[in-house]
C-alpha cells in the first residue's frame, strides 16, 4: 500500500523497518495504552516474520509519515467474520494533537472501503478518552463496552469499547 496526502503517507512496512519497528514495540511509554507499560518484549525475527506474513491483501502493516520521517504505524486485518479490524499508532509523541490521526484513518479507511471491504472495526481501551473523540468524530458507532475484558502486563483489568463503521459512514478529513 502508498497513500500519500500533501506531507502524509502511508506505506507498507518492510523489512528496512524491522529496527524502527523493534524500538517502538518495546518501548513501554509507546505501548502502556495498549497494555504493554513494559513493552512487548519483540525480537527482530518476530518483527520480520509479521512484516513478512502480512502482505496478503487482508492483513498489512503499515507505515506512517511525516515528510518522509516516520511517526507511526497503522494496521489492518481480516477476522473471521468477514469485518476488516484496524489500529493506529502515533509513536512520535511530539506529533500528538496535531490532527494526523483523523486524518491518517480518513486514508486509509477510504482506501479499505474502495478495496471492496464493507464494515471496519476497532477497539479502544475505556479509558482513552482522546481515541473515543476521534473515533467518534470520523463516524465511528460504539457497538459494545466489554467490562474487565482482559488483564495488561501488570495484572490490572482493562475494559475496551467496541466500535463499527460501514461502507458510506466515514467523515473524511483527508480532504478538508
Amino acid at each position: 500500500m502508498f497513500l500519500n496526502n500533501h506531507n502524509l503517507t502511508i506505506r507498507s512496512a518492510t523489512n528496512n523497518d524491522v529496527g524502527l519497528l523493534i524500538s517502538w514495540w518495546n518501548n513501554g511509554k509507546v505501548m502502556a495504552h495498549a497494555g504493554f507499560p513494559n513493552g512487548l518484549g519483540i525480537t527482530s525475527e518476530q518483527v520480520d516474520k509479521q512484516i513478512n506474513d502480512s502482505k496478503d491483501n487482508v492483513s498489512e502493516l503499515l507505515i506512517i509519515e511525516l515528510n518522509k520521517i516516520p511517526i507511526g504505524e497503522m494496521n489492518y486485518r481480516l477476522l473471521n467474520n468477514g469485518n476488516l479490524e484496524i489500529g493506529i499508532k502515533i509513536c512520535d509523541f511530539s506529533k500528538h494533537n496535531q490532527g494526523y490521526g483523523r486524518i491518517l484513518l480518513s486514508m486509509l479507511i477510504k482506501e479499505l472501503f474502495k478495496r471492496g471491504f464493507e464494515t471496519i472495526v476497532l477497539d479502544t481501551n475505556l479509558n482513552n478518552l482522546q481515541a473515543q473523540r476521534l473515533y467518534e468524530k470520523l463516524g465511528f458507532r460504539k457497538i459494545s463496552i466489554r467490562r474487565n475484558a482482559w488483564k495488561d502486563q501488570l495484572g490490572a483489568p482493562q475494559s475496551v469499547i467496541d466500535y463499527e463503521m460501514k461502507q458510506g459512514e466515514l467523515i473524511d478529513y483527508s480532504v478538508l
